[in-house]
């Protein structure tokens, strides 16, 4: 008799064919986003979870299914998982690392450029008719080229923005929970690590790339908004809760720094409808990894940990080894 599985919610075809080779899959086409409720009586009877960042894994809806013996969750962040509850619960956690570093990296410097040069607020005057004649200072915006750049946040996919600074002749600062070795340092660009007020003090440029924690909840809140330049784009790729929204609505209707690039909120989808009055941010819906083949490529390593995991294997990305070892 086959694993049984829940996909909770709509995936690539193909990926779910493979899946069927191996599980007994209950999927989700229409991509119906589950309530807390109903995610735990389709999970009840379930061995496994392919979940997304839109599923709770919390110790309400482990206890409720006590089958489960793994998760795999489509994306490299896993703060919508408890690890700890699931590690006491004998279930086993994965997420997708690497396979999204170099897509989400394009993306953060999507979002850095069309800030900077004002790109989308540009966009919507001409599209309302009110491109009537050439302005020596019309939307004039921030250069990349010779500025300085910070990263905060510098694992793999921080370390790949570092790498496309060379491009643009920037400085590289980064703040980090540990400085990375001289060798990698030198590799991203020659970054130079500095404390965390000093980068927001000199960066130009202000890339979020690290992991969401209760710990850093608000990293970048009003106080540091208040170091940062009144020039400066701060640009959030990494998880919604690392800014506080409310403080950062306020800097840039104030102008207190020029712009931001964001693709993460928090409580998304329902983020703060204030950012919508703003001229000078631009707004996308987490879609930072999102390439075909990157997507892919997450759907099909989220699917390789769910089919170790349940064959008796080791996933290739497992979160919690301790379950492993106690089994």
């Amino acid at each position: 008799m086959k694993p049984s599985i829940l996909v909770a919610r709509a995936i690539f075809p193909e990926v779910i064919e493979r899946l069927r080779q191996h599980f007994d899959v209950e999927d989700n086409p229409n991509d119906d986003a589950f309530s807390p409720a109903q995610l735990r009586e389709r999970l009840k009877d379930k061995d496994g979870l392919f979940a997304t960042m839109s599923e709770r894994v919390d110790p309400q809806l482990l206890a409720a299914c006590p089958r489960l013996k793994a998760v795999a969750n489509m994306a490299v962040g896993y703060n919508n998982i408890d690890v700890d509850a699931a590690t006491g619960a004998g279930v086993m956690v994965t997420n997708t690392p690497d396979v999204l570093n170099e897509t989400t990296a394009d993306f953060g410097w999507a979002l850095l450029m069309a800030a900077a040069r004002r790109i989308t607020e540009s966009e919507h005057w001409l599209r309302a008719g009110q491109w009537q004649k050439w302005r020596y200072d019309s939307f004039v915006g921030a250069d990349l080229h010779g500025s300085t750049l910070g990263v905060i946040g510098m694992g793999r996919i921080g370390q790949a923005i570092a790498r496309r600074s060379t491009g643009f002749g920037m400085q590289v600062i980064y703040h980090n929970r540990s400085r990375l070795a001289p060798e990698l340092e030198a590799g991203a660009n020659n970054a130079r690590y500095v404390g965390r007020e000093e980068l927001l003090r000199q960066a130009d440029h202000v890339v979020l790339v690290m992991p969401y924690s209760p710990a850093l909840h608000h990293t970048i809140g009003e106080a540091e908004i208040a170091l940062m330049k009144p020039t400066a784009i701060l640009v959030n790729i990494a998880r919604g809760g690392i800014v506080d929204d409310a403080a950062l609505i306020r800097a840039l209707r104030e102008r207190r720094i020029a712009g931001a690039g964001l693709d993460v909120y928090e409580n998304e989808p329902a983020f703060n409808p204030d950012f919508l009055s703003l001229s000078n941010v631009v707004l996308t819906p987490h879609i930072a990894s999102a390439s075909i083949a990157t997507r892919l490529a997450m759907a099909n390593c989220a699917a390789d940990n769910l089919i170790a995991a349940l064959t008796q294997q080791e996933p290739p990305n497992l979160l919690n080894p301790a379950v492993r070892a106690g089994a």
